[in-house]
């Protein structure tokens, strides 16, 4: 069975979605350890009242290539299969993609490749998009540019705000990456080029 590791640096709403469903039988995968780099994330104390083991190893004043290799040992050292980063505001390094080559998923609350980065909902809503989402990507060494595994289309309303633009698509996002993390953990894909192909 397919071992998660999961990163967060804060409520740990997605880990949440997704440790309900590995509870309810509805994803066959096992989460091996929640990690944060914030000792204050919320997401720490949900894992642990989960049952699941919690570590925090915290990132300030630490080199990025430093902090990444402290992480992997962290994962290594339960097995860790693929990495679920689940508001986790760190950038990875080169030395950690190649740890886990292709075998880091990540959520973002856009439709990408269109706004990448920080505060997606605000961006979305100053070009005037009428269509926003999220995306399950896989993480490479590029900002939010890996092979997209799923996503799912949110309507914009000419009332929204950020905040109710995120609410809504945070809905979606608790239910897409669990499938997504389904997905891989099933092999049933191929990647070519940028393209993730399911395969029957």
């Amino acid at each position: 069975m397919t071992r998660l590791g999961i990163l967060l640096s804060g409520r740990g709403s997605n880990f949440e979605a997704i440790a309900f469903n590995v509870a309810a039988g509805k994803l066959p995968v096992k989460i091996a350890v929640v990690i944060s780099n914030r000792p204050d994330a919320r997401g720490l104390e949900k894992a642990r009242a989960h049952g699941f083991p919690a570590v925090c190893i915290p990132s300030k004043g630490v080199p990025r290539e430093e902090y990444d290799m402290r992480l992997v040992a962290e994962l290594k050292a339960h097995d860790v299969d693929l990495v679920c980063l689940a508001g986790y505001m760190r950038l990875l390094s080169p030395c950690f993609i190649h740890e886990f080559p292709m075998r880091v998923l990540n959520i973002h609350p856009a439709l990408l490749p269109s706004f990448p980065g920080l505060d997606a909902q605000e961006q979305a809503l100053q070009h005037g998009v009428k269509v926003s989402g999220c995306t399950v990507h896989f993480v490479d060494e590029n900002l939010d540019a890996g092979p997209i595994v799923l996503q799912a289309a949110v309507p914009v309303v000419d009332d929204d705000t950020a905040d109710s633009l995120a609410a809504r698509i945070l809905r979606e996002e608790h239910r897409i990456y669990s499938e997504a993390i389904a997905l891989v953990a099933s092999g049933k894909y191929r990647i070519e080029g940028r393209r993730v192909i399911r395969e029957t």
